[in-house]
């Protein structure tokens, strides 16, 4: 089988799941192995299709909704708790199928001490999630548990606790970085982003950097690297056995994340390769990892993650290569470049069909964090484990030079929040795409210098146009939080939405980069996180919220009272049960929240 049959197998087993038809499963195999025995791939192409669409249909008939009941038994975690807002989110495992469970109060805080694998007695409801949506389908979910209450609780399997340990020192012996740097230590690590706050999270969305805290095949290659030395003690099926061991144990680790599970099978892929005597291209290596995946699991072709990291893969396979050859100066830097350029172009369609755009400081921004990511990952699971069993100032000492790698990827993701370049949107994207095509077919310097330079005022357009566009007086968010925006002056309306994230983002996208009067509507607890979040990430003047709420140095405001704020003056319609403001341009008409 060639490259090519590879790359159309995998192709489609990813349409087939996609499509998942209800084809008979028993045709479909025979017809897989007829074409394996005939040794013909283009049957064999149109064999796997079916058979994934089977498979794919058998997978979603498979996520059979619940009756609204009450629940009493055990349940095994299946990921790490998440906290979110004041309560703890978990996929758990109970009674053959799979929970997106929920704990507030005193089940969160026990919740929030446990693990993936650890088995917890509960009692609570269970109820089915109507709509389904495709995120909850690709990891095999469609009910929802609310715990009420954790009886007791169990350790996991002796592979689960290995790895919950091996977590758990690495974390403990960092424990001298701040609360931002220790969560990102973790996510850069093992990818454990989990205590990783609202502001820290939008500046790497915003900076493209999301990807580094995501367990990718450069963290499969340094585990190997590391396992090296002990590994070639042994003959071809020992070191065979040993890296797959190796490669399984750190997927373990790193909770079988999409991303994970391609780097890992492409791994063990190769290694089998190498005990067979058999040449293995990386194209070839990634389409097999990709069609096996998609077989095993069809519902992964819902998978955001999935799918990103698939297509990021190819592009730095397809084109890294041949760009860094063509790009001039130092071969480090030139081999950077076309890593990041050929990724980002190859996740960009995704990126820009599901949310909407590219972030323009995402190139500069990985330039100039990635390399220093790669040397934070080997650091912490070699030196970082000795710091997590001797702890005290060894500890601290170790992880000097952690603190001061974490600080500049921090610094550089708060930079590109802050840099206002704009997003690359569809049209953005073609001018982009047609000018790296020019430059890379342009046999001379002069004009590979001119397609260079359309090229550069491409990626200028977004940040000039958020400078110069003149945005409506009221605008809604996707996320229902409401801007009246007048000459320098910004009202802003909290809404019902309690992702302090989504705030953060719809803000920063809308181009608002400080607010003169923030209303908290409810002025709960989530909006007074909000409001926190919303002040280190930019100016803010003052806050109104109705009587009783808990928010800190907020004016607590009334029905009839009014408020200038520059050139805008807002008037409280109602303070019950919710703060109603309209407001008004000095002089002009109402616009009502």
């Amino acid at each position: 089988m060639s490259d090519r049959h590879a790359v159309a197998l995998a192709v489609a087993a990813m349409v087939g799941a996609w499509w998942s038809a209800a084809v008979p499963l028993l045709p479909a195999v025979a017809l897989a192995l007829v074409a394996l025995a005939v040794r013909k791939p283009w049957l064999l192409v149109a064999a796997i299709m079916l058979l994934s669409s089977s498979l794919g249909a058998r997978a979603w008939a498979g996520l059979d909704p619940v009756e609204p009941a009450a629940f009493e038994g055990e349940a095994t975690l299946v990921a790490d708790p998440v906290p979110v807002g004041e309560g703890m989110r978990v996929s758990v495992r109970a009674e053959g199928r799979r929970y997106e469970a929920w704990a507030y109060g005193r089940a969160a805080r026990d919740l929030g001490e446990r693990l993936a694998g650890d088995r917890i007695l509960i009692t609570g409801s269970v109820r089915p999630i109507q709509p389904l949506p495709d995120y909850q389908a690709a990891r095999h979910i469609a009910n929802r548990l609310s715990i009420d209450r954790i009886h007791s609780h169990r350790d996991g399997s002796p592979p689960y606790r290995l790895a919950n340990w091996l977590r758990r020192t690495i974390a403990s012996g960092a424990e001298s970085l701040d609360d931002d740097r220790h969560a990102l230590f973790t996510g850069l690590s093992y990818g454990d982003d989990r205590y990783q706050s609202p502001v820290v999270s939008d500046d790497f969305r915003a900076a493209g950097l999301t990807h580094l805290l995501a367990v990718s095949g450069q963290n499969v290659a340094f585990v190997l690297i590391l396992a090296r030395p002990l590994i070639e003690r042994f003959d071809y099926r020992g070191r065979w056995v040993l890296t797959l061991g190796v490669i399984a144990f750190f997927a373990l680790v790193t909770r079988f994340e999409p991303s994970v599970l391609r780097a890992t099978v492409m791994a063990a892929i190769a290694a089998t390769a190498t005990l067979l005597g058999r040449d293995a291209s990386s194209r070839r290596v990634l389409a097999l990892a990709v069609a096996l995946l998609v077989l095993v699991d069809p519902l992964l072709v819902h998978s955001v993650a999935f799918r990103l990291s698939v297509a990021a893969s190819a592009g730095i396979i397809l084109w890294a290569p041949r760009l860094a050859e063509r790009l001039p100066g130092p071969r480090l830097l030139a081999e950077a470049l076309a890593v990041t350029v050929s990724a980002q172009l190859a996740v960009s369609p995704l990126l820009i069909a599901i949310f909407g755009g590219v972030p323009v400081a995402s190139l500069p921004a990985n330039l100039l964090a990635a390399p220093v990511a790669g040397p934070i990952m080997m650091w912490s699971l070699s030196a970082g484990v000795v710091a997590g069993l001797m702890g005290g100032p060894l500890a601290q000492a170790i992880h000097w030079p952690t603190a001061v790698g974490i600080g500049w990827i921090e610094a550089v993701a708060g930079w590109a929040a802050s840099a206002r370049l704009g997003e690359l949107r569809a049209p953005h994207l073609v001018v982009v795409t047609v000018g790296v095509g020019c430059w890379w077919l342009a046999r001379r310097r002069p004009l590979r210098a001119v397609a260079a330079s359309a090229l550069a005022i491409a990626l200028l357009v977004p940040a000039v146009a958020l400078r110069i566009s003149d945005p409506p007086f009221h605008t809604v968010l996707e996320s229902g939080v409401e801007v009246w925006r007048e000459q320098q002056t910004v009202v802003i309306a909290l809404a019902s939405n309690r992702s302090t994230e989504r705030l953060l983002e719809d803000l920063r996208r809308a181009g608002v980069g400080a607010v003169d009067l923030a209303v908290a509507d409810r002025g709960t607890r989530a909006q007074r996180d909000q409001i926190r979040s919303l002040k280190e990430r930019m100016w803010v003047g003052a806050v109104i919220a109705p009587p009783g709420h808990r928010i800190g140095g907020a004016t607590t405001v009334r029905s009839g009272q009014q408020v200038l704020v520059g050139g805008l003056e807002v008037e409280v319609v109602s303070h019950d049960p919710r703060l109603v403001v309209t407001v008004t341009p000095t002089g002009g008409v109402a616009s009502p929240s």
